[in-house]
Formats: C-alpha cells, structure tokens, sequence
C-alpha cells in the first residue's frame, strides 16, 4: 500500500505559513511521542530557519516512557526546547509559557536593549494533522479557542490567539509534505491517524500494527485481550475478531470491523503505552 495524503488545502496552508513567518518569533512545534521523526514535517525546518524552535512531545501518555525520555535527550542534543506533554490531561502545559521566555530570551534581550517592552513573544504553533495543535492551545489558553477533533483537517484556517501580556500564539491548520521519500514514515503517520483512514485500507493497518506489536511488545497482545500469544498477525486479528463477536454470516470471523476496534483500541491508548519508532533507529544512521 501506497501512503500519501496531500490535499489541495495543504498548499494553501502551507503558503500561508510562510507569509507569517517573519511576523513570529518562536515556533512551537507539535509532534506524536508515539513518532516523534516520523511526525515531524521537514518543511517546517525549511521555513523556521533562523527562528526560535520549541518541540512538545505530546500525547505522552500514549507513549512508551523510557522511549520518550529517550527522545527528549536526543531533540535537547540537536539545541531544540523540548518538553513531553499530554495536552488532554493538561500535562506539563501549564508550564510552557515559562519555556517560552527561555526560549525567546535572546529576543526579549534584544527587545530590551533597543528600548522596546513589553511586547508579546509571538509564537506559531505548527505540526502535521491530529497531533493535537488545537487541544494544546484551548489547554494553554484555559478555554475553547479552537475546533479540536479526533481526525485530521479540523483546523482549517490561521487564527492569532492571545494568552496574556507576553505571549500570543498564531494557530495553523495541519499540513504533511507533498512526498514521503520512506514509505515506512507514511505506514506510521497513517497508524497513528494523521492520513486518512478513508483513504487507507484499514484491514492491512491494523495487521501491520499487530505485526509490530508482537515483534517490539512480545505479550502485550495476548495479555490485553487474554488470548494465547498467536504465532502471526493474522492469526491475531481473526482470534480477536472471534472474541469480539465480529462475525459474519456462518460465524465467519469480520476482519475489517476487528481492524477497526483495534485501531481505535492503539489510538486511545488502550492497549498500553507504545512508541513506534526509537532513537537508536536514527542515532545508527
């Protein structure tokens, strides 16, 4: 299967993006702890040149926690603000606008210096779809601010939000890059629900997911779903259907409906904390 989603809004998007960059001092961006490479749009990088740069890992409570702290050490190396955070939960994000001034300190310095106080860091907070943007930004700002949803696409334009006398936030709507030149960062943007899934074939997902759980969690399945540990991912997702009661006619076991209980269960952490990808996968390139 081929993963690819770029529709015509993204272009757009993404050329708004660099018509407000230089009105921004720092970019906040959002990535998956569940992928933090593979959730990371490299066209962001191209047009935060020169710019401050803040990366949350959120959704840190769906990850792996010895993997997440992992990547943490791994983004602080390459000079990044990094913070794991769960934006639902509130988790950690109450103490970001003091990471924000660190941040911009070199800024604020130079602000200080030519004369010029109290104006506002302006921050924009950038990521690929359903990463969260939205949810963090009601969160930080303690009320609805923004449509937030849990499918890709929902912010759909730009919009300035003001969180006090220091700091106001330029919201983006969620954007991938034209191209995945490694079809394994498309497989898991696409588990994680950042492309899709009508567009995806759900039932080659779900085993691909199982494949990688049995492989990177040996028991995690079997324990959740209190079955024998199956010898292949197949054998997995019929069993589960069987035990889901998703049948067909002639008890014959429905493997799209199980495909999307278990992603739904993967989504929503109810399979357990999981990260997909691991900094020794990029330390050894």
């Amino acid at each position: 299967m081929v993963y690819q989603w770029y529709p015509g809004h993204m272009t757009k998007a993404r050329r708004m993006m660099q018509e407000n960059i230089k009105l921004i001092d720092l970019i906040i961006e959002l990535v998956d702890a569940r992928i933090p490479m593979s959730s990371r749009n490299p066209d962001i990088d191209e047009l935060g040149k020169n710019k401050a740069r803040m990366l949350l890992l959120n959704k840190a409570d769906l990850a792996d926690e010895v993997q997440t702290d992992a990547w943490v050490d791994f983004f602080q190396e390459q000079g990044y603000f990094v913070m794991k955070i769960n934006s639902k939960k509130n988790g950690g994000v109450r103490s970001i606008q003091n990471e924000i001034q660190k941040a911009c300190s070199e800024k604020i310095e130079r602000d200080r210096k030519r004369g010029i106080k109290n104006r506002p860091v302006r921050a924009m907070v950038a990521g690929i779809p359903n990463v969260g943007k939205s949810t963090f930004i009601n969160t930080i700002a303690g009320k609805a601010c923004t449509k937030t949803g849990n499918k890709p696409g929902v912010t759909k334009g730009k919009q300035w939000i003001r969180l006090n006398k220091t700091v106001e936030l330029l919201d983006t709507p969620g954007i991938l890059w034209p191209k995945f030149e490694d079809q394994k960062v498309g497989l898991l943007l696409a588990l994680i629900g950042s492309i899709r899934d009508e567009i995806m074939n759900i039932e080659e997902l779900a085993l691909e997911l199982a494949a990688f759980l049995m492989d990177a969690y040996p028991g995690i399945l079997a324990e959740k779903y209190k079955i024998q540990e199956p010898e292949d991912s197949y054998a997995f997702l019929k069993e589960f259907a069987e035990r889901r009661k998703c049948l067909l006619r002639g008890n014959e076991p429905d493997i799209h409906k199980a495909s999307v209980l278990l992603m739904d269960d993967f989504r929503n952490g109810r399979i357990g904390s999981v990260t997909l990808e691991t900094v020794k996968e990029y330390k050894n390139d």
